[in-house]
């Protein structure tokens, strides 16, 4: 997004909550071309400190407990962060610059155990995660925020949006990690969950780009975002395989503790919208995301084994 917004001539600032570099690898190369502001997503005085200083036109919150997995074991947590973390910044906005345009990074996990499919902007939700739960407050919140003070806030639907900056914690970036080790001899085994499960997956710099278009619309409206194509983690598996030259059944263990309580089983959006009203669609096809990640972690694993 950063990265985006720069290119567009943007100046750019990041609320961050700790100042310590190690945290900062993925904005290293545009760190120098941001400002960063210390603060916490629950802490009403560093939100409200950051817009009067910073005095922004535009707030994307992209702050979350962003791991699905994740939230079962930190179920408040994940509630304060990516709920009560909405409203926090929205009554910011309302106190310091109601003018302010807001974009709320909603979620297809709202959608859950699915009532149709595809999924549009109509479709009812259903969570299945304290994830979800939370995220469909942070988008409701959102909507009620726009209706009750005529706040220019939207809220994007993003199905699973990857890419090589993806954390090691995720189960397409531990695909793509654990292809390319086992590839190069550093593991020999890889161990997963629900290889069933279906998604829409798509490369996440191609949809930073709706996320900006959905601010620069004369009204603000709420878009689902996606590529239209639905994957099994076995063709994840496959892709990822295929691009180092091995069989994916090889090398992979399921193990039932990674599994989670209730599943979302299938997911595929329908982005008619966001085509016809923002102009957009996605670039990168499956198999290219899925190269692109193992390409970078071959690279990653043999850059950490010349250094040991």
């Amino acid at each position: 997004m950063a990265e985006f917004l720069l290119a567009k001539g943007y100046e750019v600032a990041g609320l961050i909550r700790r100042a310590r570099s190690e945290h900062h690898d993925r904005i290293s190369h545009i760190q120098n071309r941001l400002t960063l502001f210390e603060g916490d997503v629950l802490d009403q005085v560093s939100l409200t400190g950051v817009l009067r200083k910073f005095e922004p036109e535009e707030v994307y919150n992209l702050a979350s407990q962003s791991s699905v997995f994740r939230s079962w074991a930190e179920p408040i947590l994940t509630g304060e962060v990516n709920a009560l973390g909405v409203s926090q910044i929205l009554e910011a906005i309302r106190s310091i610059n109601s003018k302010i345009k807001f974009y709320q990074a909603s979620s297809s996990e709202m959608f859950g155990k699915v009532r149709e499919s595809p999924q549009n902007e109509l479709t009812p939700f259903y969570p299945r995660s304290p994830y979800g739960v939370s995220k469909t407050y942070g988008h409701f919140v959102t909507v009620n925020y726009r209706e009750s003070y005529g706040i220019f806030a939207v809220s994007g639907i993003l199905f699973n949006h990857e890419s090589p900056r993806r954390g090691l914690d995720f189960v397409t970036r531990k695909i793509s990690h654990g292809a390319a080790s086992i590839a190069l001899g550093r593991i020999n085994e890889l161990v997963l969950g629900n290889l069933d499960v279906e998604r829409d997956w798509g490369f996440a710099g191609d949809y930073v780009e709706a996320m900006w278009r959905m601010l620069q619309q004369s009204t603000p409206d709420d878009f689902v975002i996606g590529t239209g194509e639905a994957h099994t983690l076995r063709d994840f598996l496959r892709e990822a395989f295929e691009h180092v030259g091995l069989k994916w059944e090889k090398f992979v263990r399921c193990d039932t503790q990674l599994m989670r309580p209730a599943e979302v089983e299938h997911v595929v959006a329908d982005c008619t919208k966001a085509r016809t009203t923002l102009d957009w669609k996605p670039r990168t096809s499956f198999p290219n995301l899925v190269r692109m990640m193992v390409d970078h972690d071959l690279q990653l694993v043999k850059t950490q084994a010349s250094a040991k």
